[in-house]
């Protein structure tokens, strides 16, 4: 079977910096952070978090798919934004999902944690009350329920996964999708991943395992300074919220119906790392870099720029760099983290990430990583100044999750 080219067709985000793409890109690109005061739930003086990126409340009023009727059933927010960046993503593509190309559209928008903010307040609910849950609480709560909801709107009626492997949800998305492309059983694939984890108990869980950033007493830092990603004082990972939307199309389609591209995935690589339930294995993250730069067909010098995984954790960061290390040698491109702005959003982090790696490509930017201050134990180029200009034809994005799942992706910028 030959190789079929693969292409971006359309893209929407909404992230801790904004519910618009071009406002996220512009808060970026000068330096600011999305990162806030938790205020999702109250947050007692024992509570180990008091941090988060938190995404703003949207005007639903112009989308009749997000009807107070509609929402009043499909209660988690995870629904409302997936659905909205869907629907922008095919608006800017110019794309109409017709009866006649139903059938050749698929679907891989998936959610890491799902909609388990609605099966725990039914839960708590149904113990205070002594009352049966409301119908629709395990249908919010199942995790492939989004992609069945973007079915639902859209009208695509062709293969349909969840492609859940926790943190790198997004990445993966975008690979099994190529992969239906690949395999002639789609010409188009709506891929992305939103997760919305800011659930009391959650969060609280993320503090207890030393895995996200925790307040010391007497010690609280700006909220927006501590998100930072390969510092030596980082001290684990922001948890936020956010939602990402990749449309890709095979070449030949976008070519048919004047879908306009500049950018392809032009190779990807997954691998299980086989070791540990969340301490990342070097072996088996570095192959899968490499795996993702051979099957562009290109050599490791030919990558311009990394959008890393950069979640903040001691070992995570670190091994990540090693990884780095082994197949660019010395010669580690200048590596961005974009969760230093945004903090950490789980399955939708890759997307988001991939986005705004993409949008860098297309107007040779690469966003900066801030609160950088340098490990003498990872040495590397991570865009601490600011914004840097310089032109990308080939982008790696870093994606690894909870699991040992880890998902890399070559961008390529086509002129």
């Amino acid at each position: 079977m030959d190789k079929k080219k693969i292409v971006i067709v359309g893209y929407d985000t909404v992230s801790p910096l904004g519910v618009d793409t071009d406002t996220q890109w512009r808060r970026a690109a000068n330096a600011e952070s999305g990162i806030g005061r938790l205020t999702r739930f109250p947050v007692n003086e024992d509570f180990p978090v008091r941090i988060a990126g938190q995404v703003s409340e949207i005007d639903t009023s112009p989308y009749p798919f997000l009807s107070a009727q509609e929402l009043a059933y499909w209660t988690s927010p995870i629904f409302k934004y997936s659905l909205l960046v869907v629907h922008r993503a095919l608006k800017k593509s110019g794309l109409e999902i017709t009866p006649k190309i139903s059938p050749r559209v698929g679907i891989t928008f998936s959610s890491a944690l799902g909609g388990l903010d609605v099966l725990m307040n039914a839960d708590r609910k149904m113990v205070a009350d002594k009352k049966p849950p409301h119908p629709f609480t395990n249908p919010n709560s199942c995790v492939n329920m989004v992609g069945g909801k973007v079915s639902i709107m859209t009208k695509a009626t062709g293969p349909i996964s969840s492609t859940i492997t926790a943190c790198a949800t997004g990445t993966t998305s975008m690979i099994i999708g190529s992969m239906f492309i690949q395999q002639d059983i789609a010409d188009v694939v709506i891929c992305g991943a939103a997760d919305f984890a800011l659930i009391e108990s959650i969060v609280a869980g993320f503090a207890s395992m030393n895995g996200a950033y925790k307040h010391k007493k007497g010690q609280e830092e700006p909220p927006e300074k501590a998100s930072r990603p390969y510092s030596i004082n980082r001290r684990g990972f922001v948890v936020s919220e956010g939602a990402g939307c990749i449309l890709i199309a095979s070449g030949d389609f976008a070519k048919a119906h004047g879908l306009n591209h500049n950018i392809e995935i032009a190779g990807w690589g997954m691998t299980s790392d086989a070791q540990h339930f969340v301490a990342p294995n070097l072996e088996t993250v570095s192959r899968c870099l490499l795996q993702s730069i051979e099957s562009a067909g290109i050599q490791p010098a030919d990558i311009d720029a990394v959008n890393g995984h950069g979640t903040s954790t001691k070992i995570g960061d670190k091994i990540e760099v090693e990884a780095l290390k082994n197949i660019f040698g010395n010669q580690i491109p200048p590596l961005s983290a974009n969760k230093s702005q945004i903090g950490h959003p789980m399955g939708a982090a890759s997307a988001i990430e991939s986005i705004f790696a993409m949008e860098g490509m297309l107007k040779d930017t690469l966003l900066p990583t801030i609160n950088y201050t340098q490990d003498p134990e990872i040495p590397i180029d991570c865009v601490p100044e600011g914004a840097r200009k310089i032109e990308q034809e080939f982008v790696l994005k870093n994606a690894f999750g909870f699991g040992g799942c880890n998902s890399c992706i070559v961008f390529k910028r086509v002129k």
